[in-house]
């Protein structure tokens, strides 16, 4: 199997307390930059983990992403079938 393509996704972080962010960046083989965002919030009840929270607002994040991806298709099938796009960007 022959791979055709390759995506390069960027992600950070930023811890601030109980709470962490996250900003990803995928770059798509067409050049199109998608980015996405993710947060999450330690209950006070629970240990420090820095690891858990970077695992849920990065997942976040790549599910912002993947829901702008979605987008992204449902729109380039509509152009490529002549339909009007019922997706919204």
């Amino acid at each position: 199997m022959e791979t055709l393509v390759g995506w390069h996704i960027e992600m950070e972080f930023q811890e601030e307390g109980d709470r962490t962010r996250s900003a990803a960046m995928v770059r798509l083989g067409d050049g199109t930059e998608i980015r996405g965002h993710g947060n999450a919030q330690r209950h006070p009840s629970d240990s420090e983990q820095l690891r858990v929270g970077e695992e849920i607002a990065g997942a976040r994040a790549l599910m912002d992403i993947a829901s702008q991806l979605l987008q992204k298709a449902h729109v380039e099938i509509d152009e490529a079938s002549g339909r009007t796009s019922h997706a919204l960007m």
